[in-house]
């Protein structure tokens, strides 16, 4: 057991709730969409279930691989690589836009040669903005005042990213605008410099919605979120199917692999996840994967409260709020508190690459936990020697 024990504490560093919290919820996530998926098994799989059981494990299993990888690197060499993934995913960006797999109507993805595996460039534009303005907030702390030699590129670093994402995918755009914005806030950066950012963005994004591939549907989703306040008849069908697997859990819910909405719910195993959650697994389950993902959010903040550098706790700052936000957003809409975005709930939903992405940033944060505690190890063992000749004196 001390053996075990040993072997864990060498090879898994860092916050152990965190990896804790990461490897139930990806576990969890295997029973879920194996269960959600068996409508889409039919359709396309000849009934074959396992099919995507075995392809969301692997991906699962190969996200917690990558997160392990990340974790292992120490955190200020991200700082390195942020700004050169920043400016490769500008031109992904554009040529996606331009001749990108079209899919529900938006040029989002980008197929790999020879592993003919899409992905999209967005996922790796949000983890290299996050990171650069991480490191690019760090490195200007004694400036941060400074319009020309710190704000502007910051500005336009995040003007330009969050409007290409825009053009083709609003929901995510939205939401990495908000997490720019809070790693602004958390890294001092004048107030009047923030309301500048959010009136560009709401411009930029405004723009998107006027000449992008997914403004019209943007705009109806909106509208009929707010119909469907006044009037119940015209709630869209997707809420109505969420709203009534949510309502037939009740309490404990009907059991593992007994949901009935997952035949009618477009998407079960993706972007409402969390209301085939809520039935099966009832009130109980929904309020423990909530509480999860809170418990991640609070874990992420004590590393930046505990963080020694500037770029450790803006990064996991930035990165928990990103994961965490995006997870409450999925859940508001299954429940019928915000318009449907077409977000995945991270860590449990279907996916194929964003999974991995998912994984590299709960690496990192776990990598800029690893690090302070290093710092503190560091630190307290050359500080013993010290303390050792002043005994002596004494």
């Amino acid at each position: 057991m001390n053996q075990l024990k040993a072997w864990i504490d060498e090879h898994f560093k860092g916050d152990p709730i965190i990896w804790a919290i990461v490897i139930l919820l990806s576990l969890f996530s295997i029973l879920v969409v194996y269960s959600a998926t068996g409508t889409l098994a039919y359709k396309t799989a000849g009934g074959n279930t396992e099919l995507y059981l075995f392809r969301h494990s692997f991906l699962v299993f190969l996200s917690l691989f990558v997160m392990w990888l990340a974790h292992k690197m120490p955190y200020r060499k991200y700082a390195l690589y942020a700004r050169l993934f920043m400016y490769l995913s500008i031109p992904l960006l554009l040529f996606t836009y331009l001749f990108g797999s079209n899919i529900n109507e938006a040029n989002r993805w980008l197929t790999i040669p020879v592993i003919n595996q899409a992905f999209q460039p967005s996922d790796l534009a949000k983890l290299s903005l996050i990171a650069a303005l991480a490191a690019m907030l760090a490195t200007k702390q004694r400036n941060i005042k400074d319009f020309a030699g710190t704000f502007l590129p910051i500005m336009l670093s995040i003007g330009l990213i969050c409007g290409l994402i825009g053009m083709a995918n609003m929901s995510t755009a939205i939401l990495l605008l908000m997490t720019c914005l809070l790693i602004m806030f958390i890294g001092r950066v004048p107030v009047k410099f923030i309301g500048l950012v959010i009136l560009i963005g709401v411009i930029g994004l405004g723009g998107a919605v006027l000449f992008g591939q997914r403004g019209d549907t943007f705009l109806s989703r909106i509208e009929d979120f707010r119909e469907s306040r006044v009037d119940d008849s015209k709630i869209p069908f997707q809420a109505e199917q969420s709203y009534i697997a949510i309502a037939t859990g009740g309490v404990t819910g009907k059991g593992p692999g007994n949901s009935e909405q997952r035949n009618s719910l477009p998407h079960p195993y993706s972007d409402f996840i969390y209301a085939i959650i809520i039935e099966e697994y009832g009130l109980i389950g929904g309020a423990t994967v909530l509480f999860l993902y809170l418990a991640l959010l609070y874990r992420g903040m004590r590393i930046v409260v505990n963080s020694n550098k500037a770029f450790g706790g803006l990064l996991s700052a930035g990165l928990s709020f990103a994961l965490v936000i995006q997870a409450l957003v999925n859940m508001a809409v299954a429940v019928g508190l915000g318009p449907i975005t077409g977000l995945p709930l991270p860590l449990l939903s279907m996916g194929g690459t964003s999974l991995v992405f998912t994984g590299t940033a709960l690496g990192i944060i776990l990598s800029v936990s690893r690090g302070d505690h290093q710092d503190e190890a560091i630190a307290a063992a050359a500080e013993m020697p010290k303390a050792s000749n002043r005994l002596r004196t004494a």
